[in-house]
């Protein structure tokens, strides 16, 4: 199993999930976070003076799947998120050893 995370745009979420959802893949943990990469945030104005803004809004989409369904989602993300400006985002992908369904006591691939 493997879980992939997603650091994407904020307004690329609902695209996003919209794919997901069209190849099989409804479930998702979604977290509002912060953050910079490369682009080491903005500078922007308001009433008349600079500021810099350090870190700027983004989502992290976290999805656990089977090893052979990693791929397809890592590919429908990055296809969709992409603008090609910087701030785009990153995919990370980590294995997974086990998995628990706490509310009937399944494990493994069966409890995703």
């Amino acid at each position: 199993m493997k879980k992939i995370e997603a650091v994407i745009r904020v307004e690329k979420l609902e695209e996003v999930n919209e794919v997901l959802e069209k190849i099989g893949y409804p479930g998702m943990m979604v977290t509002r976070i912060e953050g910079h990469g490369r682009q080491k945030g903005l500078v922007e104005q308001f009433r008349g003076r600079e500021f810099k803004v350090n870190f700027l809004p983004k989502v992290k989409i976290e999805i656990v799947a089977k090893n052979e369904e990693a791929d397809k989602i890592v590919s429908a993300i990055s296809s969709v998120a992409r603008t090609g400006e910087i701030g785009d985002g990153k995919i990370f992908v980590y294995p997974i050893e086990n998995v628990f369904r706490i509310r009937t006591g399944e494990e493994g691939e069966i409890a995703i």
